[in-house]
């Protein structure tokens, strides 16, 4: 297993190195006025995440570290997922049937009042996928959930709409990806890429969907991006895009929706990019150490552009759960939430993984239950 964890981190560094509340007081455009109050609300306060008014895990601290206001999530990217091409399809069957794209997702929505009891407070998944077999570029499969002009496909609008009303419902948080990098069909163009964006930021706002967060693409800093407008230099045009065309339509403190982006690697992020997000997106997958972790949360607060805004980790695949020191804790040493990333390794059985085609949403590995019993001690939730 070490080896093989070497191996992938191995990897990552190549890929790296090729260049039922309310709230009153918020107008709502009548166009895009939600047919009855939605159960969660997500809020930005501060350096803090709030949920119906109130600060996440009201008065928590753990080992002497503040938690309220820290959001926790696992990355489950592939939950309204399908693949759409007939030669890698078939990879992808269960034990007892071919692969079901619906029954993916039914089996996710029921698995939801499984994690919240645990201490889980929010899933972040993304509309084009991300890879089932982990790390690697050579990805045939077509799950995105676009048109390659950059229109949302009906069956992917379905599932998005029956996740997000069970997570309403759980009383969860969405961080809801916009774009995957290796995710085919591609967009065409950067025409394609805003129309796709306008077409999912219109539905939210037109379902009055109050507890989503959007992150517009998964680890933007990585070379092989084709849109500039994704990529750090020019990504505050998309993030304050959608918090235009969001504003006034969304019943929370802010009135709009709160937008971030994902970076993977140590660099710098542009000042105007740090100035424009709502919330601070960064990954631990490159990360040696927990230190590592530790450093890199301290140099995002002291970068020109930074303004006190939330940290969140929304995707780590380092664990060692049963130690006292490991990149949860560092997170929360550091006030930073933090998200699971498993995807089932080349050894392992259908109960590993939360990325890997097809899943199991239950919590029956033993890595799933280390993360979920940790996150319930730290949270003062009911372990499994």
């Amino acid at each position: 297993m070490t080896k093989f964890m070497n191996n992938r981190r191995d990897v990552l560094r190549l890929m790296g190195t090729g260049s039922a509340v309310m709230l009153a007081g918020f107008p709502v455009a009548p166009a895009f006025a939600a047919a009855s109050a939605r159960a969660t609300v997500v809020d930005v306060v501060g350096d803090a995440f709030h949920i119906n008014g109130k600060p996440t895990y009201p008065g928590r601290a753990y080992r002497g570290s503040r938690i309220e206001g820290l959001l926790f999530t696992s990355r489950m990217v592939n939950c309204i997922a399908n693949d759409q091409n007939p030669e890698t399809r078939g990879m992808w069957a269960y034990r007892d049937g071919p692969w079901d794209p619906e029954r993916n997702t039914n089996e996710f929505i029921a698995a939801l009042p499984l994690y919240r009891a645990r201490g889980l407070t929010s899933v972040a998944f993304n509309i084009q996928g991300g890879s089932p077999m982990g790390y690697g570029w050579h990805q045939p499969w077509q799950m995105s959930g676009y048109t390659a002009d950059g229109h949302l496909l009906p069956d992917y609008r379905d599932r998005l709409i029956r996740v997000l009303d069970a997570l309403d419902a759980a009383g969860m948080v969405a961080i809801l990806g916009l774009f995957y990098i290796a995710a085919k069909p591609a967009l065409k163009d950067e025409a394609a890429v805003m129309r796709a964006a306008d077409e999912v930021i219109d539905l939210i706002c037109q379902k009055g969907y109050t507890h989503v967060l959007i992150e517009v693409g998964n680890e933007v800093d990585l070379a092989p991006w084709a849109y500039d407008i994704i990529k750090p230099a020019r990504a505050h045009e998309l993030v304050a895009r959608i918090q235009a065309r969001s504003k006034g339509k969304i019943r929370n403190r802010q009135g709009r929706l709160q937008v971030s982006t994902s970076i993977l690697w140590h660099s710098q992020i542009p000042a105007r990019l740090l100035e424009s997000v709502d919330y601070v997106l960064f990954h631990g997958n490159a990360m040696a150490t927990p230190d590592a972790l530790r450093s890199r949360a301290k140099d995002i607060r002291a970068m020109p552009g930074y303004h006190g805004q939330p940290l969140l980790i929304n995707e780590d695949d380092h664990f060692d759960f049963e130690k006292f020191d490991n990149d949860l804790n560092a997170a929360v040493q550091e006030y930073v939430g933090w998200g699971y990333f498993d995807y089932r390794q080349i050894t392992e059985p259908f109960e590993d993984g939360y990325q890997s085609l097809p899943v199991d949403w239950g919590i029956h590995s033993a890595r799933k239950k280390g993360f979920f019993n940790a996150l319930a001690e730290i949270t003062g939730a009911t372990p499994g």
